[in-house]
């Protein structure tokens, strides 16, 4: 297979939206998954940390896996997840790992956003399981959130683009594609907007995404993207699907 059809694959707005429609209705979806050493609970219709590694690679991003010690360092961003206490914020919290692991370093308040109700609810059962202190919102990036700022804003994003003019079939599909970068442009506007002083607004974001148009994007609005550590690893139902993650600061 020639490089740009591999790119292509990888890319495929269409593949993806298979991949969430395929995790929604598999007959062995656990109703509870193993991650970072702590077992977690999983509500229908919230994207499975077990059916993909991004999860995972957030965690060491964060230096919040269960190796934190040697996650290394990359200034705010390496220590994001560590017992140096300070506010943290996560968009896209999903079953609500990141936030409960960094609530539980330490970071406080910590807060935990998603567009999907049934992610806050998953959320909220998930910090009162590991006993942390965790405020989960109904929000569509930072519409639900006032006025409040943070030491550190995390979003591991739909980094996959889908044309302009798509209309998302269910909220599960929102952790897997955004039309248009709709909701990256945003998030490149408005995040760095939302830290307190000294604060540091994180992307996590994939080569299953157009890393080029993002950096365009990011011109665009007046934003600079600076990485900050990178991991590739084998995914995809095969395991045959190399895929550079990156961790990107917004400057």
């Amino acid at each position: 297979m020639a490089e740009s059809d591999g790119q292509g694959r990888l890319q495929s707005f269409e593949r993806s939206l298979e991949r969430s429609r395929r995790s929604l209705r598999r007959s062995d979806r656990p109703k509870e998954f193993a991650l970072a050493g702590r077992d977690w609970d999983l509500v229908d219709e919230v994207f499975a940390p077990v059916y993909s590694p991004s999860t995972e690679v957030a965690l060491e991003f964060l230096g919040l896996a269960g190796n934190a010690g040697n996650a290394g360092n990359a200034g705010n961003a390496g220590n994001a997840g560590r017992g140096q206490g300070g506010s943290f914020l996560e968009i896209g919290c999903g079953a609500g790992v990141a936030a409960v692991l960094a609530a539980l370093a330490g970071r406080s308040p910590v807060v935990a956003a998603d567009i999907n109700p049934r992610a806050v609810e998953n959320t909220t059962i998930n910090a009162d399981r590991h006993g942390a202190r965790v405020r989960a919102v109904h929000s569509d990036l930072f519409s639900g959130l006032g006025d409040e700022r943070f030491d550190t804003i995390f979003w591991s994003s739909n980094y996959v683009r889908a044309p302009q003019d798509y209309l998302y079939r269910s909220l599960h599909e929102y952790a897997y594609v955004d039309p248009g970068y709709r909701a990256h442009r945003r998030y490149l506007l408005q995040a760095p907007e939302r830290l307190a002083p000294g604060g540091v607004a994180l992307l996590h974001f994939s080569s299953r995404g157009d890393v080029a148009e993002l950096h365009r994007l990011a011109g665009a609005c007046g934003r600079e993207l600076r990485t900050a550590r990178s991991m590739t690893v084998l995914e995809g139902e095969y395991g045959d699907d190399l895929v550079e993650h990156l961790l990107l600061e917004i400057h």
